[in-house]
């Protein structure tokens, strides 16, 4: 008995001596605070597994509001640098949304996969049960940094909406390469296709502002990424896509999980695409990469400063049948977890649900689900299929309520010409279902040609016409362009987004149009029909603003439903403009555009 009461008292005395967290960041609203506490001493092979085999949450809390977080092993706490594999540090990130108090309360549990199955479990000792608090105050940033506008939230609308400025947002980004984190200086990356970037073209892009971003024992590793990152914030771009999972895809390099073999070995075998024993023998599916996955994490908080909507592409066409034979089962919600619990925190994102995506419909229902029930932050997913797969797909999660709340869409066509059409239907759609989803196209072109270099067409007049403005003019919230594989930077061999430069300075000008003038963007619908030419584009708020687009030189004749409109004429290509004299004083309103190719009335009150 003595024995016993010994026992329980020396394990009281182990708990009561477990370690406050260490709280990190600055503790400001929207961004990122860090809680890592000192748990059991483990391994990325340890048994019991630390991805599975324990479960950290933690609950903050403000009154009646609460998040309750995921958190994930997080070897010494400082693997981006030292590239550990072992410690007993555990981690949680959060992103505050309010300023003042807020208290949390640790849960800490451990079981076989009590990560990914419903249940308790038992106390894993250590920080299970800790409470605590800390003062978070308003955030001190500016301009483009997102820290100054708040998380990117859906709200019902055709339009994510920031939750501190309260501004709609309208996306401008790039969609190559995919393999964006086929890196050399990351972690345990392999080389298969002598693809590994170095993105030399953009060391001249560097800024010092990235330095606390760097990584590596000298922490001098990421310079030329980072650069590349801070060319797209200084051209106007907004956005960058990536996939996390390319094993047996067309790329073959990126992945956070831990292999079986070295890299030399699963280089050999993964030269060969669609080679099932890659996944089946090569690759441990329950075990994660933690150095790489921290060295992800500073590329993504760069983005966060530079503005950047991250586009987490969670598996491609190729592997979507991999984890699981296609359907959410432990693996996927493995993987699926350590994404959410790393990478949730960042403040403009969704989750794609795969490229080209060939799961079932039930399954893509089940892997948003998983992201809406496990997510703190309600990040939305989004789904992207084959062109010719939107009526199989996209239909069925226009009718019925599910977890799913945006479509990225991609066409098929060398002169972008299905973008208009297909982005309209959706938007509208989903707006007659009294379910508004977000509709951003995310491959506009072909596989072949779809945005090419600068040196194969400097003018980019159908990129410019029919996807840029063709999307916007549709209602679509935004555009990310991808590179076809006949040229060079294509989707997988691209190290240099400079290759496109001339292309980016014509997106920034509606991207300056469209945030510059305070567009009622949700109560804007596409009215074309307006409009007596076959192939021009109106967008606008009847009675208030019409957006007319005439797509080569011409004159604008529409139907007005009352006078007094002031008009603005844009050139889409150059950014001029000229203002009207005075107000229209006819319903009926016909006028010669100014310019030489395409053009842009702007009426309003």
């Amino acid at each position: 008995m003595k024995l016993r009461i010994y026992v329980v008292m020396i394990a009281a005395m182990l708990m009561s001596c477990t370690k406050a967290p260490e709280i990190s960041g600055e503790l400001k609203v929207w961004h990122k605070v860090t809680l890592t506490f000192t748990g059991p001493e483990s391994s990325e092979t340890a048994s019991p597994n630390p991805f599975a085999d324990y479960r950290l949450d933690v609950t903050f809390s403000q009154g009646e509001k609460s998040f309750k977080v995921p958190g994930y092993f997080a070897a010494d706490g400082n693997a981006a640098i030292t590239s550990a594999s072992e410690g007993d540090k555990w981690r949680v990130h959060f992103s505050p949304d309010a300023p003042g108090n807020w208290e949390y309360q640790v849960s800490f549990k451990k079981g076989k996969d009590i990560a990914v199955v419903d249940g308790e479990g038992e106390s894993a000792g250590f920080m299970d049960g800790e409470k605590g608090s800390f003062e978070v105050a308003e955030s001190d940033k500016s301009g483009a940094d997102l820290r100054a506008h708040g998380r990117l939230k859906y709200v019902g609308e055709h339009y994510l909406q920031f939750s501190q400025s309260g501004n709609y947002f309208v996306k401008f980004g790039v969609d190559a390469p995919e393999n964006l984190l086929a890196y050399y200086e990351l972690d345990n990356t392999p080389n298969v296709g002598e693809r590994l970037k170095k993105w030399e073209d953009h060391a001249q892009d560097y800024h010092e502002d990235a330095k606390p971003y760097l990584w590596g024992a000298d922490q001098q590793k990421g310079k030329n990424i980072l650069g590349a990152i801070n060319y797209l914030h200084t051209k106007g771009l907004n956005a960058f896509s990536f996939l996390t999972f390319n094993v047996d895809g067309d790329d073959r390099n990126v992945f956070p999980h831990l292999l079986k073999v070295d890299l030399a070995e699963y280089e050999n075998f993964a030269k060969e695409k669609k080679n099932p024993k890659v996944w089946e023998n090569q690759v441990i599916h329950d075990r994660f990469d933690v150095s790489k996955m921290d060295q992800w994490e500073q590329i993504f908080s760069y983005g966060d400063m530079k503005g950047m909507f991250l586009h987490f592409k969670t598996q491609e066409n190729e592997n979507d049948q991999k984890m699981d034979g296609g359907s959410l089962g432990r693996e996927r919600k493995l993987y699926y977890r350590e994404l959410i619990a790393r990478y949730s925190h960042h403040l403009a994102l969704n989750w794609n649900l795969g490229e080209e995506d060939t799961n079932t419909l039930q399954e893509v229902r089940d892997f948003a689900s998983y992201f809406a029930d496990n997510d703190p932050y309600k990040n939305i997913a989004v789904v992207h299929t084959f062109p010719n797969d939107h009526d199989k797909y996209y239909q069925p999660l226009v009718d019925q309520k599910t977890d799913v709340l945006g479509f990225s869409v991609q066409t098929n066509k060398p002169d972008f010409s299905r973008v208009h059409e297909v982005t309209n239907k959706w938007v509208k759609a989903s707006s007659a279902s009294g379910r508004k989803l977000v509709v951003a196209v995310d491959e506009p072109g072909d596989a072949v040609h779809s945005l090419v270099p600068d040196t194969d067409n400097p003018d980019h007049d159908n990129a410019r016409i029919n996807a840029l403005w063709g999307t916007l003019m549709a209602g679509g919230y935004g555009v990310e362009w991808y590179f076809g594989y006949k040229h060079a930077h294509s989707d997988l061999t691209c190290e240099s987004w400079r290759s496109r430069e001339l292309f980016w300075d014509q997106g920034k000008v509606a991207m300056d149009f469209f945030n510059n003038n305070d567009l009622p963007l949700i109560y804007m619908e596409n009215m074309d029909e307006m409009t007596a030419a076959e192939n021009d584009y109106v967008f606008g708020k009847t009675g208030e603003i019409y957006l007319v687009y005439l797509k080569e030189k011409g004159t604008v004749q529409i139907d007005l439903p009352d006078v007094g409109y002031r008009s603005l004429w844009l050139n889409p290509k150059t950014g001029d403009q000229i203002n009207g004299e005075g107000e229209t004083s006819i319903e009926e309103l016909e006028m010669d555009s100014p310019f030489e190719q395409d053009a842009l009335l702007y009426l309003y009150k």
